[in-house]
């Protein structure tokens, strides 16, 4: 299978202040330009990262018109988290894509984001 590469999307994954509650929360957020795919919040970093992973994934399928059987389930969705303000490059199936945090200069004089 060929793989399909060149799709980027961009994340922010940040810590949300202390609210009524003293609990911690994660707040990601995933964009394909100007657009916003997905978000949300976890009571941990580790799974707002997963989330924001596994959101990009499926939106990375459903760009290509490909289906993502099973996706949860994805080693490649598991591994080390993101590290924040950090670009990473995923494969999933047979979908290559780069998150880039939002804001992110992206080296050809462009910011990662258009919003």
């Amino acid at each position: 299978m060929i793989p399909v590469r060149g799709l980027q999307f961009q994340y922010a994954l940040h810590e949300l202040p202390a609210g009524r509650w003293a609990y911690r929360r994660w707040r990601w957020e995933l964009w394909h330009g100007p657009t916003l795919h997905a978000t949300g919040w976890c009571a941990t970093e580790g799974g707002a990262d997963r989330a924001l992973r596994t959101y990009a994934a499926k939106n990375a399928h459903r760009f290509f018109g490909l289906g993502a059987p099973g996706i949860e389930a994805m080693p490649e969705l598991s591994g080390a988290p993101l590290t924040p303000g950090a670009a990473a490059r995923f494969s999933t199936g047979a979908v290559e894509y780069l998150l880039v945090p939002r804001g992110l200069d992206t080296g050809d004089g462009h910011l990662a984001t258009t919003g």
